[in-house]
């Protein structure tokens, strides 16, 4: 589609792609939408994007980044059937992290009918330069009907910039307050006068005052576009640097089910299908300062415990991994001085033979400072286990977040927890177990 043309596009649950080649010294991209009434948001609920992965009404979804060989994909899901009748716009928006979109190549969008796959609407944009962020697109109603604009405005102020242009209220970076000067001493009060004899005062009646004004609501929390993605050439991250060493840590998994055979079929001589009825587990092996040693897993109901050891828990087990559910595990940060480490990682417990085609992203998000998250790589390994991410305590108080991405295949006979203990020296004994 060439810019400011338009299509109609069917109306029902539509995948959106941002896409891009990457290669070294290529910026990352973002996608996120904006639901707008007169051109605006209704509040800060109507931005979707990475730190606010769904929006209340079910209708748009950020399914988070694919990557196959040098094309990465992120991806929002749009049900255009749940879309509140007074949104007259959806902008579907990018923005770039590290970098402007100059030095992003195949930049493009395309809408997809989510249940068919077939190709809705396309457009490519060739003429970035400094944009740090673009209006690609958007989908707008016409006569009780759904079009796909393609629109190509840049901006140069970068996701912030373009958020509180549609009237998103953002958090702006916290700077330190300068130290007061100390108070001068207070003088002390003259020695009270002698007392005498005065007429005693009747008692008074009470006053009655009029009660004070009931306190103002408080105002939403604006939203914070920070977070930290880690990669392969940038693979940790101190939370005690970022202030998130209290609370709770937020470990999330989701990923995209396709129903199509894995991309590492022709490599193995064998083909593996991706079933609806995939599912795979969020697991933690745990090591405390006293050297005790566990596994937090729903395999054997081993959900663990958050306010006491190991002071980690397992919310359920999820078969659907959307992005506003999925596989989720809590880290209680209160208790950090018990921790030694934690390795998170994930199984899949039936419905595939490895992780090949399998769109899965991390997301750790600690109360206080910024999410972390990262997409796993293309697995061209018939795996069944991944290391996902190693939390470490120095000793000193601080705790690092490593990223793994790391592909693990069983050995014939052994278990893809034996096989990840194996690797990461935990020396526990197994033995088998069902949900």
């Amino acid at each position: 589609m060439p810019k400011g043309s338009n299509t109609p596009v069917p109306a029902t649950a539509l995948r959106v792609e941002l896409g891009w080649r990457s290669g070294p010294g290529v910026p990352d991209a973002d996608a996120s939408a904006l639901l707008l009434v007169g051109g605006k948001v209704r509040s800060d609920d109507d931005f979707v994007f990475y730190n606010q992965p769904a929006h209340a009404s079910g209708a748009v979804r950020h399914e988070g980044k694919r990557t196959a060989g040098n094309q990465v994909t992120d991806t929002l899901l749009v049900d255009l059937t749940r879309i509140e009748p007074g949104i007259e716009t959806v902008i579907l928006a990018a923005s770039s992290d590290g970098g402007t979109f100059g030095q992003i190549p195949g930049l493009y969008i395309e809408v997809k009918d989510a249940a068919q796959g077939t190709v809705a609407a396309r457009f490519d944009d060739t003429g970035a330069t400094t944009e740090t962020a673009f209006v690609l697109g958007e989908f707008y109603r016409r006569q009780g009907a759904w079009k796909f604009r393609a629109v190509g405005q840049g901006y140069s102020s970068g996701l912030e910039g373009l958020a509180t242009d549609y009237g998103i209220t953002v958090d702006e970076p916290q700077h330190a307050a300068p130290t007061p000067a100390p108070a001068a001493p207070a003088t002390p009060p003259p020695p009270a006068a002698p007392t005498m004899n005065r007429p005693v005062t009747p008692p008074q009646p009470p006053v009655t005052r009029p009660s004070a004004p009931p306190p103002p609501a408080t105002p939403p929390a604006p939203v914070r576009l920070t977070k930290v993605t880690l990669t392969k050439s940038a693979p940790s991250v101190s939370l005690t640097k970022q202030g998130g060493t209290s609370g709770t840590l937020h470990v999330n998994l989701n990923w995209q089910v396709r129903k199509q055979f894995s991309g590492w079929a022709a490599k193995l001589g064998r083909p593996v299908a991706m079933h609806s009825d995939l599912d795979l587990d969020l697991c933690a092996l745990y090591e405390l300062s006293d050297g005790t040693k566990g596994v937090v897993q729903a395999l054997g109901n081993a959900f663990g415990s958050f306010h006491q050891p190991p002071f980690i828990h397992l919310d359920g087990d999820d078969r659907t991994g959307a992005v506003a559910t999925g596989e989720n595990l809590r880290v209680n940060l209160d208790y950090k001085q018990y921790f030694r480490r934690i390795l998170v990682f994930v199984t899949i417990y039936e419905g595939a033979r490895s992780f090949a085609d399998l769109n899965a992203h991390v997301t750790l998000t600690p109360q206080h400072g910024a999410p972390i998250d990262f997409s796993l790589d293309e697995c061209t390994v018939p795996s069944t286990v991944c290391a996902l991410a190693l939390i470490t305590n120095s000793g000193s108080g601080d705790l690092v977040v490593q990223r793994e991405a790391r592909y693990l295949v069983p050995e014939r006979g052994v278990s893809p927890q034996r096989t990840i203990d194996y690797a990461y020296g935990w020396g526990m004994n197994w033995t088998p177990g069902r949900k």
